[in-house]
């Protein structure tokens, strides 16, 4: 009987809602959802509209289906769009969810169904929604990391209501949703592509798994342009390959040792750590990424290493074992050199214990610095033009913006994600290229949360520890490899002391005692977190402003005082109404007779 309800709600669906497909079909993007690969999204955005189209594939569809966003991919407090059944009839709506994870009927229907379509595939539902709707109840869709949710209903329910996503399997993804909308550049007619991939291993059976593979340019590689690249992801593991990047090891190393395992195992040898300049970089819904027609990133010939180290991300969530994967990334490269060399510089703040976070902070922001004296001697009289960002931090990073300063007032930002997560990571191109003259002053700031810690985390290469980072990809090429500040740590240590004067703990501030030892024993009041936040805000910085080469350039860099901002920018101007009447709303219902099918 149940089956027999279940296959009349698929024919009542395909019989009723016959209207046109979006006029952007078909969707340019596409990602599975879930490691079963039984959902599938696709979607288009209209930019003059405001608008994604999203269309959403369920393969064995049952008795419906939930999708929707929220801040970190949480089911409770999110945006939803539903279709469930009870049985008799069909219903399409716009929901949300509150704090307990029930489902409730948006005062405002703001996702509007285009067409629902069984077909030898599966059952496809067509849908679109503004980005901004003006209703508190939705989710405001950025630029930036967007948290996707799901669920599969696998009964009827007899009203919205009684739908609760505790009770549902729910799952995340992530994306970006609003891609640049960025002409495709002409190709060099003598393209030649090489693919840097996993020898076949086979995929731990871990919801998180780093591996690393290191590889080899061949013997008297000369000079070369790499102008695209896209990625390789092994049939039936498009799912489970959640990122990829390639590093080049440092050429001041003639050798590094081959390895193949994961990147946290006891055996990689130590030398890898100085496999860390980015060629290309890849993350699930990404599609292929391009260099501006004049530009292009070198790589090959005299004073570039040979040696490679490819990195993929495996997201299992279900310990899936037994999978083989050769993912990689193929670069597309000419040995005709465009006009400009593209460059990839390192901002934000310096991999050291002195800039630290308190533990149980919601929302606890650190700032780096590039700063105008830098810039001003390491740039070119032009001035260099950032096309693409990537931003980086460890596991407590929740939000990343870089802001271009001049003359002292905030001018544009170069890249923002308010929904930052560190386990979606990609090389996004910007939808306006930005021009750093000299003199210009790069700030970047990362928001963490360190709810679930209970000591202070510092700075610092290991994953428990943190980083604030943006990767921007540029041209001209310049001297400058990494444009970063830190707080001066002799303020550090009057922190400590000002912290044993007030409080009868002992943080021991002898020479032996290790930074993070210092932190550790800090007792975290309100006093000492606000006393370090301001200590932050005021004291001077110590500037890596370095060469390629880790040199840096010439001049005083310690003891420099923080850059003044007289003018910040202000966030987007609200277009919504200061209030609007909530009218009765219902959701779509397909109420048609149960006829041929």
């Amino acid at each position: 009987m149940y089956g027999t309800a279940v296959a009349v709600f698929l024919v009542i669906l395909v019989a009723a809602l016959q209207g046109s497909a979006p006029p952007e079909s078909p969707f340019t993007y596409h990602i599975p959802l879930n490691p079963e690969e039984t959902l599938e999204l696709s979607w288009n955005v209209n930019y003059t509209q405001e608008t994604v189209y999203f269309q959403l594939l369920v393969r064995r569809l049952q008795a419906g289906v939930l999708f929707g966003m929220s801040d970190r991919g949480e089911p409770e407090n999110a945006d939803l769009v539903v279709l469930w059944t009870d049985g008799d009839r069909a219903y399409f709506g716009d929901a949300w969810s509150d704090r307990k994870g029930q489902v409730h009927l948006d005062a405002q229907q703001d996702y509007q169904l285009l067409q629902a379509q069984q077909t030898s595939d599966g059952f496809y539902l067509l849908f679109k929604r503004p980005f901004d709707t003006c209703d508190p109840k939705d989710y405001l869709i950025e630029d930036g990391t967007v948290h996707l949710i799901y669920g599969v209903l696998q009964q009827r329910f007899p009203s919205l209501e009684a739908i609760n996503t505790s009770s549902l399997q729910m799952g995340l993804q992530r994306v970006q949703l609003l891609k640049p909308d960025i002409e495709v550049p002409t190709l060099p007619r003598d393209l030649t592509t090489m693919e840097v991939r996993s020898p076949n291993i086979t995929i731990p059976a871990h919801e998180t798994t780093y591996w690393c593979y290191i590889t080899e340019l061949p013997v008297g590689f000369s000079r070369h342009h790499i102008v695209m690249y896209e990625p390789i992801v092994t049939a039936g593991n498009e799912a489970l390959v959640h990122h990829m990047e390639i590093f080049q090891c440092a050429a001041e190393y003639k050798s590094f040792p081959h390895f193949n395992g994961p990147c946290d195992s006891k055996m990689k040898p130590e030398r890898l750590s100085y496999c860390r300049h980015v060629l290309a970089a890849w993350a699930l819904g990404a599609k292929a990424f391009y260099y501006p027609e004049e530009v292009g990133l070198p790589f090959g010939g005299q004073g570039s290493s040979r040696y490679l180290r490819l990195e993929v991300h495996y997201h299992n969530p279900l310990n899936t074992q037994g999978r083989r994967d050769s993912s990689g990334i193929r670069l597309y490269y000419t040995r005709s050199l465009r006009r400009y060399d593209a460059g990839i510089m390192e901002l934000g703040l310096v991999y050291t214990p002195v800039m630290a976070i308190p533990p149980r902070e919601p929302a606890f922001t650190l700032t780096g610095y590039c700063t105008d004296k830098c810039t001003q001697l390491a740039l070119p009289p032009s001035g260099i033009h950032i096309f693409a960002s990537q931003l980086h931090t460890h596991l407590t990073g929740r939000q990343v913006v870089t802001v271009l300063a001049r003359d002292g007032q905030e001018r544009e930002v170069v890249n923002r994600d308010t929904h930052y997560s560190p386990h979606f990571q990609e090389i996004r191109m910007l939808k306006k290229v930005v021009t750093v003259h000299q003199g210009d002053v790069l700030i970047t700031s990362c928001t963490y949360n360190t709810e679930d810690r209970q000591l202070a985390t510092v700075g610092g290469f290991g994953i428990e520890e943190e980083m604030c980072v943006n990767y921007v990809h540029y041209y001209p090429l310049t001297q400058l490899e990494l444009c970063k500040s830190t707080m001066d740590a002799g303020f550090l240590q009057k922190y400590f002391h000002l912290v044993n004067s007030f409080d009868s703990m002992n943080v021991c501030t002898c020479p032996q005692t290790s930074i993070p030892q210092q932190f550790a024993s800090v007792p975290w009041n309100a006093f000492n977190r606000d006393v370090l936040k301001a200590l932050y805000g005021f004291a001077p910085i110590s500037m890596h402003c370095n060469k390629s080469s880790a040199v840096r350039f010439q001049g005083e860099w310690n003891l420099q005082p923080l850059p003044k901002i007289t003018s910040t920018l202000r966030g987007p101007t609200s277009h919504c109404p200061a209030s609007r009447a909530q009218r009765p709303s219902s959701p779509t219902v397909v109420n048609v007779t149960r006829g041929r099918g």
